[in-house]
């Protein structure tokens, strides 16, 4: 005989509501055990409910607290977080049996131009919702930052340098660069938008490194066997590790790439897959027998989804792979096999260094890779050693 399901009976103003918040659980992929907590501490909110004459629709996250308060007074210390009372609002507040949680005002003094900011960041320039969350968050930063005294209008090249001097020593160069990145198009909007007088974009300088210096560092051929053979191809996380690096190292996939790639997008009879790049840009690129195989492999061991991702997660809830989860394979992946960890990027340059070294061309590197411009993809010469012996020229005093 099989294991009875524990079932937990509530009662109480939200008891209407209960058997259909299990199946959300189930269905978002929570465990038997996860759903029968989650459930005896929606009928504990429900008595509490009760116990202060409250109906649900009285239910807010501010009574939620109150709740976990009581709780943790009378000696609970387990599901006494807010954490706990996450779901089962979310859970209510989906069905209509809760109202909405009230919208944070923010009333600090640059809140409305922050607020058009980002509608002309999206309306104007057409940016992805994660880039304006940085650009805006920048923008905040700037604004915090000026003196007390300072007006919009009042703006000038001073302000900017004296903030510039004062973020970017203490950031790496990699994050000072983006800084400088992001402030600019505020400033230009400020300008755009009458609200200073002068385009103060001239007084941003760039931030000086020694990248276009370096080599592109690719892996050795031995450190990613290492990688992927660290994945335990017997289970369904290991089976989708695999693909996920075996698309950055071979077709140099971006970590947001992999993770939005759905399943229309694999034309499995014509050999190819559909790539969303920056900015919307979509390209089909061959799709390599390894990684067609990586890819089948994993999605008959993962079974069906009304999520039409590839890349899933292993633990509730289920969903998607985001973008830090995919960043997060090529870390874990690292640790396993013992190797020192990278980014992901660096499995993005292991591609371009193998093509090039199998005799591919730069416009060709650049067409896998997908640069819109041929002078990105130049800095991968720098490797190319065998085309490059040829135009060294001999040392002086040498026979060769």
């Amino acid at each position: 005989m099989g294991r009875r399901r524990r079932v937990c009976v509530v009662r109480g103003p939200l008891a209407p509501w209960a058997s259909g918040f299990e199946g959300w659980l189930v269905a978002r992929g929570y465990s038997p055990s996860a759903v029968f907590h989650r459930s005896c501490l929606l009928g504990a909110l429900s008595l509490w409910l009760e116990r202060e004459g409250l109906d649900a629709g009285e239910l807010t996250g501010g009574r939620a607290e109150l709740f976990l308060g009581e709780r943790r007074a009378t000696g609970y210390v387990t599901w006494v977080s807010p954490r706990c009372v996450a779901l089962p609002l979310e859970y209510l507040r989906e069905v209509g049996a809760v109202a909405p949680a009230a919208p944070v005002v923010a009333d600090g003094p640059f809140e409305m131009l922050l607020e058009r900011y980002r509608e002309y960041l999206l309306v104007e320039r057409g940016l992805a919702q994660t880039s304006v969350v940085r650009y805006e968050s920048t923008a905040r930063l700037f604004l915090e930052l000026l003196p007390a005294a300072c007006e919009i209008g009042e703006l000038t090249a001073a302000d900017v340098s004296g903030f510039l001097a004062k973020e970017c020593p203490r950031l790496p160069v990699t994050a000072a660069r983006g800084l400088v990145e992001r402030l600019r198009p505020f400033l230009r909007y400020l300008h755009v938008a009458g609200l200073i007088g002068m385009p103060l974009v001239w007084a941003v300088p760039g931030v000086a490194d020694r990248r276009d210096r370096s080599l592109p560092r690719g892996l050795e051929p031995a450190v990613l066997a290492k990688l992927l053979a660290s994945c335990d191809r017997r289970r369904t996380v290991g089976r989708r590790d695999y693909a996920v690096l075996l698309l950055m190292a071979r077709l140099g996939l971006r970590a947001g790439e992999v993770a939005a790639i759905q399943l229309e997008d694999i034309d499995w009879r014509g050999g190819e897959i559909l790539i969303h790049g920056k900015r919307d840009r979509q390209d089909r690129l061959p799709l390599p027998v390894d990684v067609g195989e990586a890819l089948a492999s994993y999605l008959r061991r993962r079974g069906r989804s009304e999520c039409r991702a590839v890349f899933l997660k292993v633990h509730a809830p289920t969903g998607a792979l985001k973008n830090s989860a995919v960043l997060g394979v090529v870390h874990d992946a690292c640790v396993r096999a013992g190797v020192p960890p990278i980014g992901a990027h660096r499995l993005r340059h292991t591609a371009a260094t193998a093509m090039l070294r199998e005799g591919a061309s730069l416009p060709e590197i650049a067409q896998v890779l997908r640069h819109r411009e041929i002078k990105t993809t130049a800095i991968y010469a720098k490797v190319d050693r065998t085309r490059l012996r040829a135009l060294a020229r001999p040392w002086p005093g040498s026979e060769s």
